[in-house]
Order: structure tokens, then sequence, then C-alpha cells
């Protein structure tokens, strides 16, 4: 394959090309209820092509059969010549890379048969069933894929890799008269067929959480101290943050520009924000991204004050910066665009019940059923929460919506413990049209001094 890629790159009339090709294996098992409801196995191929011609705009090109590849490669050329730019696209330098990258298959799940992948999802979609005779309706999916992946530039940078993939999802619904209520599981890995064993516990407690939530009563709107579980305060920094911090976004949006200004304080000297695409064993990882670029542990926020953000060698080369990693794409029908790997909060100090012991009344928000942001604004809703009483974890609530400033709600945050963990989830970020691309977020408990909380509004007196 490698030779066949070379090849082509030599007959390129382009002062730049590139090519991706990639062949998948993937299979889906969805249980609905008590029925199944899908078992698919698949595989696809093809690549795409990128040539950059001085004075130029890109020309691109996808193409499922290699016998389209050496056409494929002069339509690009050819693309790219009919764009004439005023301002030329450049490229920041990266060295030529020469690897082969194979991550540990795990239990390489094409082996596993798909009777097997079923009767597991199975056991994990009846979990939630038994837990009570208030859970009306289930949704739990198996899916895996293992990609073989060549990359090849002009530049001599030349990758193999083999990447898997595995994960799982369910959702129990809960109902008691007009009430329902939901929870969700979800686990994502860049591993195989032994990662995803023995996890009916998860199941079990989601379909719990769903009934509990029936008594639980809805959280009084209004302004508390708030803190975040790990999955939340990952979710939250993902998305408030993280997409704020993408340098095509930054580039193209002068609000954005004036924003995200280097060198800006965003928080107080405890917090501390990165994008780790080396991290090791999560969705977000892999040893390169699609232009080639050697992942890294990229710094956002060092200690309350904004000093990176996340590139591809254009955006880079644009504002003068170094490329981070950060050009991605989901498949080989799409250009890689600026997009997160796995982006976190970073550790801070002392355990869990530092950050509860000295409030009176708070909020404890936990999980993350999804959110909205628009630039600096957003609003999530937590999966489920506690009342803090008197510096204890009191009882549950629901209804538990987040909402405010970004840069307001990073300055309050206060104080960080120091249990942070990565959050394997599965899912996926979606930008640009290209959903849904595998990514990790990961923290520890984050505090925040003062955030508005969303539900019951009391009565006037």
């Amino acid at each position: 394959m490698i030779d066949r890629l070379t090849a082509a790159l030599t007959a390129s009339r382009a002062d730049y090309t590139e090519i991706r090709v990639e062949q998948s294996w993937g299979s889906v098992v969805t249980m609905r209820g008590r029925r199944l409801e899908s078992a698919t196995a698949s595989e696809d191929q093809g690549g795409f092509v990128r040539a950059l011609n001085r004075g130029s705009g890109w020309g691109t090109a996808s193409f499922t059969s290699l016998d389209q590849l050496a056409a494929m490669v002069a339509r690009a050329d050819e693309l790219s010549r009919a764009v004439r730019l005023e301002r030329p696209i450049q490229l920041a330098p990266v060295p030529p890379q020469q690897a082969e990258g194979i991550l540990d298959l795990d239990g390489d799940v094409r082996g596993v048969p798909l009777a097997d992948k079923k009767r597991l999802i199975e056991a994990y979609n009846g979990a939630m069933l038994a837990v009570s005779d208030r859970i009306v309706d289930t949704l739990a999916t198996y899916r895996d894929e293992v990609t073989e992946y060549w990359y090849v530039n002009s530049e001599g940078t030349v990758l193999h890799e083999l990447r898997p993939e595995v994960t799982l999802s369910g959702t129990a619904v809960a109902r008691r008269d007009g009430t329902i209520e939901k929870g969700l599981e979800s686990i994502g890995l860049r591993r195989g067929w032994h990662s995803v064993q023995d996890k009916a516990a998860g199941f079990r407690a989601t379909a719990e959480r769903a009934v509990q939530l029936l008594d639980a009563p809805t959280v009084t709107g209004g302004t508390y101290p708030v803190v975040l579980d790990p999955e939340l305060a990952g979710v939250f920094i993902h998305e408030a943050f993280g997409h704020l911090s993408e340098a095509d976004f930054v580039y193209e949006n002068p609000q954005a520009r004036e924003m995200m200004t280097l060198g800006r304080r965003f928080g107080k000297p405890v917090l501390n924000v990165g994008d780790n695409g080396a991290a090791s064993g999560l969705r977000g990882t892999l040893p390169f991204d699609d232009e080639g670029t050697p992942t890294q542990d990229t710094a956002l926020i060092r200690e309350g004050i904004l000093v990176g953000r996340l590139h591809s060698r254009e955006t880079a080369a644009a504002m003068n910066e170094r490329p981070t990693g950060n050009a991605r794409a989901i498949s080989f029908r799409h250009p890689p665009i600026v997009r997160m790997t796995n982006t976190y909060i970073a550790n801070g100090r002392g355990p869990f019940a530092d950050l509860i012991r000295d409030l009176k009344l708070g909020v404890y928000a936990c999980g993350a059923f999804g959110g909205q942001t628009m630039l600096e604004n957003f609003s999530f809703t937590a999966a489920y929460g506690h009342m803090i009483r008197d510096g204890q974890v009191a009882e549950l609530v629901k209804d538990v919506v987040l909402a405010g400033n970004l840069f307001q709600t990073l300055d309050r945050i206060d104080h960080i413990a120091g249990d942070f963990r990565w959050n394997q989830m599965g899912g996926g970020c979606g930008k640009g049209g290209q959903f849904p691309l595998p990514v990790t977020e990961g923290a520890p408990h984050v505090r925040i001094e003062e955030a508005l909380i969303g539900g019951d509004v009391p009565s006037p007196a």
C-alpha cells in the first residue's frame, strides 16, 4: 500500500500533496426493551487527497476505490489551481515522520462472532430491565470498529496505523403515573473486546438512578455555590471552552480573537486547562493527527492565564504559532479541521470533602445530559444532582441546569480537588458536519463560588 501511495505522490504536479487511505471493519448491535432492534456488520474503504499550490486554495478529492487514486491526485491538483487567493495558504513546518503505530487491540473485535456481541449487550440491557417494574423502556447499544490507516505526504511523511475502538451505551426510562425520568450509561475505549466485559454494574446503577429520580424533587432555582463532578466538569470545559480554543474558529471570527487573546486572565491561579492527544489509551488519543503532525499535551490555561490554542498546520502558520497535532477528520470522506482530542481541567489538591466542608447550602451537579453554548454563554443540564447542606452531600434533586457566562464562571472556580479522572464515555464531538469524532474529557471535582442553577422558581412571599 505504501509503495502505491508514494508512487501516486511522485506523479502529482502540485506543490504539496497528501493522501489518506482507510479500511475499516465495524459492527453494531442494539437492543430496545426486550427485543433485538438491529445487528449489523460492515466494511468500508476509501481515501482522501489534498493538494495545494502557491497562491491557490486547497483542492480535495475523495474516493472509494484505489483504482481511482491517480485520477483523484490529478483532480485535487486541478481544483487547487482553480482557486486563486489574495492571502496565500501557508503550512507551518513539521519534520517528516515515518512510523508504524499499532495500538493495543485488547481482544481483536474482528474475531468475535456477532452472536457473542449480541449476548453481551443483551445481558447489560437485561441488567437495566431487572431493576424495577418502573423501568418501562431501555435502549442499549454495542459498537466496535477497527481501522487500518495509511498517510503519506510530499514532504516525506509515511505513517501506518491500526486503530481500535469499542463503545457501549445504555438508556433506562422510568415512569410512574405522568412522571418520566431517565438514566444514561456510556463507555468508550480505544481498545477491544476484553475491555468491555463485566460492565453490568454501571448499567444497573443507571436504571436505579432513573427510578430514584421519580421521587426526587426539582432543585429550587437560584444562585448557589456549585460543585461539578468530574464528568460534568469535563463536559463543561470541552463544550464551553474547548471549542473557543480551536484556532480556525478564533482566526475566522473577530469577536473570538478579541475574547481569546493570549495572556488574558481567565481564572484564579488554581485553574489549569489543556488538551492532550498523546495521553495513553483514550478515545481521543492517536500518535499523529490527520496531517501527520505528532500529537502532544497542549497547555491552554496555565495558572489562570490563557497561554495556548489548538492548531492545524494552516492555522498555526496564519497565526504565527506552532502546530499542536489537532487537525482531525472523522473519515476519509472529510478534510481535516481543527478539533480537540482529550481536553481536561488539570488536577488540584485535596479530597472532595474539602470542596464542600464550608458550604452551608450548595448544589452538587453530576453527570451530563447535554448542553449548548453561544460564544461565551452556556447552558448545561446535569444528569442529576444533590443538595449540599452544612458541609455534607444531602438529598437527590433533578432538573439541575447550570447556566452563565464562561469567563465569569471560570473566574469563579476557587477550589479544585486532587481526584482527577478521564471520563471514558462513548458518543463524540460534532463540528463542521463531522460527527461523531472520538474525544475524551477529564477533570477532578471543581467548585464554583457562585453559579446560576435553573429549576423550580420559588413563589414570591
